[in-house]
């Protein structure tokens, strides 16, 4: 049988995608197009209402390219939305996310069976598959925040975390099938173990990874800035098994718009936060997240924002105009902004996101960074994040020194 996995969103997501495909693989199914499928399986995303019509629209293009494809639909919009899903052309299943670990199992029971025979398939995982080098791990999902403009607690359930054995168990496996990078990921990272009994934390997790001595790096994907203590800023800082490299969601600038997104920080905080990285790790990649419109949003918030961020250690944004989510406390808000004012408040973001890749980029101009081979061998991902391509000759997935030479081109040396 020939499946096709289509991720969107977060990296919880991706995780949860690559764990369909190990399944898949491990059961005798190949790889193939969404055109060419027989099985699609479609995990969706629900954070923007742009991210629920990119979903629909791929679904019925899948549907129209291949009338015989079985649709099964998983993801915070299936979730949030199972009934329009579900009336979408071709789709057979509509799995929620808190089902998602038997969505192959269910899946399967819409295609015709394959594999040994008796329902017991072999582990079957290496670097490339799906196209990915390094193996995107979730530890932990759901999420109990409070912000005023998120539906995800809705979609994702109360937090729960992958018991620490099980983890290492995890990155044990994954190592000893050739992979060098883990991404540790969420839905609200910082939060692990506080549901465990015992309690645990994420510094403690971090701490039990680096000790297992494997040869990998771990990338801490999205963390919370109120989660991002100076004891996890410091062990990255001191320990070879993490990539210099934070994300930080910041979201907004002003204190006022802060409160009312809920969001349990100060600009003060984050600013002091962000600077003790930079101070701790002058190398490292500082991504963040900024919601431009959020209601009530007004020129001199905007000001506020636009100006921390110009001067701020950060080097890379995604930004995301604010998108009304029904049943979340800031759709009742009055004060919506404009949509041309919230288109040209992204672009104006958009810009400073540039230069700040930029100026990173070029502070690195010369220095020599450890990465990982990527594609054909021809590009590198570095432990601070930056791409660079470099001269042909070597293979995928193997721990190369590079010197950067531009912002997107590297040489590799010898060693």
């Amino acid at each position: 049988m020939k499946y096709s996995i289509v991720t969107f969103g977060c990296r919880v997501n991706q995780a949860d995608s690559l764990g369909f495909e190990e399944e898949l693989l491990a059961c005798g199914a190949t790889a193939a197009s969404p055109e060419q499928a027989d099985l699609v399986v479609v995990n969706t995303c629900s954070v923007t209402a742009s991210a629920d019509q990119s979903a629909r629209q791929t679904i019925r293009r899948i549907a129209r390219s291949n009338p015989d494809a079985r649709i099964v639909v998983t993801g915070c919009y299936a979730t949030r939305q199972p009934a329009d899903v579900a009336s979408l052309p071709n789709v057979v299943r509509v799995i929620p996310n808190r089902a998602k670990a038997a969505l192959v199992a269910d899946a399967l029971t819409t295609a015709e069976r394959f594999g040994d025979g008796d329902g017991n398939c072999g582990a079957r995982i290496e670097p490339g598959v799906a196209g990915r080098t390094a193996f995107t791990l979730r530890v932990q999902t759901g999420c109990a925040e409070e912000c005023s403009y998120c539906i995800i607690p809705s979609t994702r359930g109360l937090p729960a975390s992958v018991p620490l054995g099980d983890v290492q168990r995890q990155v044990e496996r994954i190592t000893d099938a050739g992979f060098k990078e883990i991404a540790l990921t969420g839905v609200h990272l910082g939060s692990y173990g506080r549901d465990l009994v015992p309690r645990s934390s994420l510094l403690e997790l971090l701490t039990a990874l680096a000790a297992l001595k494997r040869d990998v790096l771990f990338r801490i994907s999205s963390l919370e800035p109120m989660d991002c203590s100076r004891r996890i800023v410091d062990l990255v800082a001191s320990s070879p098994s993490f990539a210099p490299h934070f994300h930080l969601p910041l979201q907004h600038a002003s204190s006022r718009v802060l409160s009312a997104m809920g969001r349990p920080y100060t600009i003060a905080y984050y600013s002091d936060l962000v600077e003790h990285v930079r101070h701790r790790l002058p190398a490292a990649s500082i991504g963040s997240d900024v919601i431009v419109g959020f209601p009530g949003e007004t020129d001199s918030d905007f000001e506020e924002l636009a100006a921390y961020l110009e001067t701020s250690p950060l080097t890379h944004l995604h930004v995301f105009p604010y998108s009304d989510r029904p049943g979340t406390r800031a759709a009742a808000m009055g004060g919506a902004v404009a949509g041309p004012i919230v288109r040209q408040r992204a672009a104006a973001i958009r810009a400073i996101s540039q230069r700040l890749a930029a100026r990173f980029n070029q502070s690195q101009i010369g220095t020599i960074r450890p990465g990982l081979t990527l594609e054909d061998g021809t590009l590198v991902v570095t432990d601070n994040y930056m791409k660079l391509r470099v001269a042909a000759g070597r293979h995928r997935n193997e721990w190369v020194r590079v010197r950067v030479v531009s912002d997107h081109d590297g040489e590799l040396l010898a060693g």
